[in-house]
């Protein structure tokens, strides 16, 4: 399959890259996007970070258990997976990955249905780079110290790229309450990784990115082809099989538009575009 690709692209290689990937039948599809057509390669590496070299968090093992072959959350929690978000041209992924997880895990394990504040981490947290990038254990230490308050109280507002000035003052005019996680573990091993996302719900999730990504539409992603733009964090769900291939199934933070309705597969257990490294998430903590 792998040599049978190569010829095609090669055979392609005056062709757009959206065309490629659909005659190669690499078992998922590409297509535009209005907002990465004409992007120079360093106009897209804005918009993410780079995969981080160290793991300063305790790694979890679960025991052994029997997994479903299939596993969707928004089955097993209706009303707890909460709706796809759009960073726009802000590289804000890291604070959306974490307080989307922490957003389900709150309702998963303390029945709290609550939207928690991406904006709130790239305004205030020191320890990250805004929109230009952040680092997954730094982040999840953020929230375990200092907590994050609610959407409707500091509302995602760097969509265009500018981070506004860190505030203590909710905007909708409700209290300044903040949800915090705690006990913030990673998880290494397929099987550890399974488990987490089937006992305690979604986690963060970081991996390599490369410019066939952002054409993908539906089907289970593995590179094909394209630059390197950078790491990408995002919230991993559960996993599958479709059409022989074991999958992750995770939430992008890139628009209902783009993916299926925001949502994508990556192929599970070879560490595809590095998937498996970084995979952490804290349990849903103290609310003060």
């Amino acid at each position: 399959m792998k040599l049978f690709v190569l010829i095609l692209l090669l055979a392609t290689a005056f062709t757009g890259l959206v065309e490629q990937i659909n005659n190669a039948n690499v078992g998922w599809t590409a297509k535009e996007y209005p907002q990465f057509v004409g992007k120079s390669v360093e106009e897209l590496r804005s918009l993410f970070g780079k995969i981080h070299g160290s793991h300063n968090y305790p790694i979890k093992r679960h025991e052994p258990q029997d997994l479903p072959t299939n596993f969707d959350p928004r089955t097993q929690w209706p009303g707890c997976i909460h709706a796809i978000r759009d960073q726009g041209k802000c590289g804000s992924c890291w604070a959306f990955g974490s307080t989307e997880a922490l957003s389900d895990r709150f309702c998963i394990q303390k029945k709290v249905n609550v939207i928690l504040s991406p904006q709130e981490l790239v305004s205030c947290d020191t320890n990250e780079n805004g929109c230009d990038g952040g680092f997954l254990e730094m982040v999840w230490k953020f929230l375990e110290e200092n907590g994050v308050v609610t959407d409707s109280c500091f509302p995602y507002s760097s969509s265009g790229g500018i981070a506004p000035n860190c505030t203590s003052k909710c905007k909708d005019g409700s209290s300044w309450t903040t949800y915090h996680a705690e006990n913030t573990q990673g998880f290494k091993t397929i099987e550890d990784i399974m488990t987490e996302l089937y006992t305690n719900g979604p986690c963060e999730a970081a991996f390599e990115v490369y410019q066939d990504f952002l054409n993908y539409e539906s089907g289970v992603y593995k590179y094909v082809n394209g630059t390197l733009l950078g790491g990408h964090a995002i919230k991993m769900l559960g996993w599958g099989v479709e059409n022989g291939e074991d999958y992750w199934l995770c939430a992008n933070s890139w628009g209902t538009s783009w993916g299926m309705k925001g949502f994508f597969k990556i192929l599970k257990g070879v560490d595809e575009c590095r998937i498996e490294d970084y995979v952490i998430a804290g349990m849903a903590g103290k609310i003060d």
